[in-house]
């Protein structure tokens, strides 16, 4: 019993060090989709998941009524538009 309180006391104890810059909300790829599509109308071509200058960005590839093809980049840490 005292190990298992000990291994508890730990985990609450790595919890509250957490700070919220290491707890970050993770976007999927429909989620970043879904704010590409805000941004520009049009239908949704492509999405992918690159590295872009050392952050996790989904680029997401949109074809609009006029028939041009738009890249949008949107963080995938937060969800933001780059």
């Amino acid at each position: 019993m005292p190990m298992k309180n000990l291994l508890l006391s730990a985990l609450v104890l790595l919890g509250l060090l957490a700070t919220p810059g290491q707890v970050l909300a993770r976007v999927s790829a429909d989620q970043a989709a879904a704010v590409a599509r805000q941004s520009v109308a049009g239908r949704v071509l492509a999405v992918e998941k690159i590295n872009a200058s050392g952050r996790e960005v989904f680029r997401v590839k949109l074809l609009t009524a006029n028939g041009e093809v738009k890249v949008i980049l949107i963080d995938a840490e937060t969800g933001q538009k780059l």
